[in-house]
């Protein structure tokens, strides 16, 4: 496929900002950059200076940590970021549309409707445990569809989706749409990720994210994995130096190997808890149903989303709830916490269990 069929014509012909040169061990001024900070030592390297337009090294160590070919990354801040991107850069305004199907991440429509390009819901299968209906998805796609989003597993629900009803959809829109599938929360599953299909499919991208499982929200920082191709494009869009120094170095400090174990335990703590909260949950009057999780997360419905409202505000006590919202009314999204927050949790919903029973 080329991907000059379906990006903008603008984007194909945007000639990217063209940054000062940067050559270590030299006098640089060539870049108006001040001499140095007066926040820290005179240094070349410091924070007067400007940082990479692309930070290389952390784009090599994502490169590493999710498997991937250096020229098949892009890193972006947050995995939103590149959402981001890719709506402005394939989505003509007042023209082009992208498909979703909810309910799912909000921002992938919060950013079509930016770019005013038209949403395409196909809702999840309700009363199949939201499971995703690729069919109608594909009946769905107009022309028009540049981009089909699959987050998996899915926010709010939880659910993984199927290697191969993600083929389906990206052989079903192969040379007409990209496919992009969301893979925020797959250290969670146990799955292995798509990304390794990209080299058979140039219209998959897979985004990845280091805030859940390496637990790392507060640095935004995420990579966008697609054809060589799809990543020039989407460099033309992105702003330079987009990560600042401190957050490179910080971010590199972060991902070093020697904390990669940390990383796995954090993940296999976190998917033990799930089991442990799912279980106590159930156990609750209050309890309607819960959804399986493949993620840091569960979705549960309640009978009364109004007196659980009441305890676990009682208690100062966040969840994510859903009142009033179709499919999902009267439930809730609960992350998973370390063990004393569940625990709280759990005390709040059971002490109020006569009032919301």
């Amino acid at each position: 496929m080329s991907i000059d069929a379906i990006v903008r014509p603008e984007i194909a012909t945007l000639k990217a900002y063209v940054t000062a040169e940067q050559v270590s061990a030299t006098v640089r001024l060539n870049a108006n950059e001040a001499p140095h900070s007066p926040w820290q030592p005179d240094t070349r390297d410091g924070l007067n200076r400007y940082p990479e337009i692309r930070p290389r090294r952390l784009q090599a160590r994502l490169a590493q940590l999710f498997d991937a070919d250096p020229a098949r990354l892009l890193a972006t801040r947050g995995s939103s970021e590149a959402i981001d991107a890719l709506i402005r850069a394939f989505c003509r305004p007042y023209t082009d549309n992208i498909v979703v199907t909810p309910p799912t991440f909000s921002m992938y429509r919060v950013y079509a409707d930016v770019q005013a390009a038209e949403t395409i819901n196909v809702p999840l299968r309700a009363g199949n445990d939201f499971a995703l209906d690729t069919e109608s998805m594909l009946e769905a796609c107009t022309p028009e569809t540049k981009l089909v989003f699959v987050c998996s597993p899915n926010n709010p629900t939880g659910a993984l989706v199927s290697r191969d009803d993600i083929l389906a959809l990206v052989q079903g829109r192969a040379a007409q749409s990209l496919v992009v599938v969301d893979e925020a929360y797959l250290e969670f599953s146990g799955a292995r990720s798509v990304a390794d299909e990209i080299g058979r499919y140039d219209n998959l991208v897979v985004l990845r994210t280091l805030s859940k499982a390496w637990g790392l929200a507060g640095v935004r920082c995420g990579a966008l994995l697609a054809s060589p191709e799809v990543v020039a494009m989407l460099e033309r869009v992105l702003a330079p130096y987009s990560f600042s120094t401190p957050a490179t170095d910080c971010l590199l400090e972060a991902l070093d190997s020697t904390r990669v174990p940390d990383a796995r335990q954090l993940v296999k703590q976190i998917i033990a808890e799930r089991g442990r909260l799912e279980q106590q949950l159930a156990r609750l009057d209050c309890v309607r149903h819960i959804w399986h999780s493949d993620s840091n997360f569960l979705l549960v419905q309640f009978d009364d989303l109004a007196a659980v409202h009441r305890r676990v505000s009682k208690a100062r006590i966040l969840i994510r709830e859903f009142a009033g919202d179709g499919a999902l009314d009267h439930c809730a999204r609960i992350t998973v916490g370390d063990p004393d927050e569940n625990d709280m949790l759990l005390a709040a919903l059971a002490n109020g269990a006569e009032e919301i029973g």
